[in-house]
């Protein structure tokens, strides 16, 4: 239910820039906030390198540059060339689609390792499975690849529905398969090899990349307790 007005405190320094944001425009679902917080709190201060995929207005990259504060390195991409005016210090916008695997790997092979990817591009489902596939080599150990705006695999204007095998939601489903890959028998490729943990909220996907270590268990004690 949308509020009558907007909140006029906030939780976290993220909605505070949203709330006195008079520059370029930033667009967000309300709760993505308190999502961001709550993982992106530990890469503050820390100089991270972000990737965004989706720069509109480009006030999400200031968004991310004042809340992960000096020496962090922003990363925009767009498919509007127009986009490429909105840079300025410590944040760099490459022009390009998401949906061209020759130029994701280019962005590999050119921006190296990041902290963070979050895929606010096209919401198109095979956009975001191919930028899944090809961009999470290049999350360091311990980072986040996060994709928002998933609702679009729900959306006819995607051509999305409840249960439609093409949509990045059930491939993103299928991830919870691979985290258990020791044990079942399905495919150990680079994703399963290399997430330690899939996060679903309305409208988000969050995996933690961490190379993944073969699962072990142990008793202590010397009486079964009762």
């Amino acid at each position: 239910m949308k509020p009558e007005k907007l909140p006029t405190t906030s939780k976290n320094d993220l909605e505070k820039f949203f709330l006195e944001n008079n520059g370029k425009v930033i667009h967000k679902w309300w709760h993505y906030f308190e999502i961001y917080e709550k993982h992106f709190a530990k890469f503050r201060n820390q100089k991270p390198r972000i990737l965004e995929i989706g720069v509109h207005g480009g006030g999400s990259l200031c968004l991310w540059k004042n809340y992960f504060g000096q020496g962090s390195t922003i990363y925009g991409i767009d498919i509007n060339p127009s986009c490429k005016r909105l840079e300025e210090e410590n944040i760099n916008i490459i022009i390009g689609s998401q949906g061209d695997l020759h130029f994701l790997n280019k962005i590999r092979e050119e921006i190296g390792q990041v902290d963070i990817i979050i895929d606010d591009g096209s919401h198109i489902f095979h956009h975001q499975i191919l930028s899944l596939e090809t961009l999470y080599p290049m999350v360091k150990e311990g980072g986040i690849y996060l994709c928002e705006d998933t609702h679009t695999s729900y959306s006819k204007d995607y051509g999305g529905f409840v249960k439609n095998p093409s949509t990045f939601m059930e491939y993103a489903k299928d991830i919870t398969d691979k985290l258990n890959f020791n044990h079942n028998d399905i495919e150990r490729d680079y994703i399963a090899l290399n997430t330690f943990s899939a996060t679903f909220y309305d409208s988000i996907v969050i995996l933690e990349k961490r190379k993944v270590v073969e699962p072990w268990h142990y008793r202590t004690g010397f009486t079964d307790g009762f």
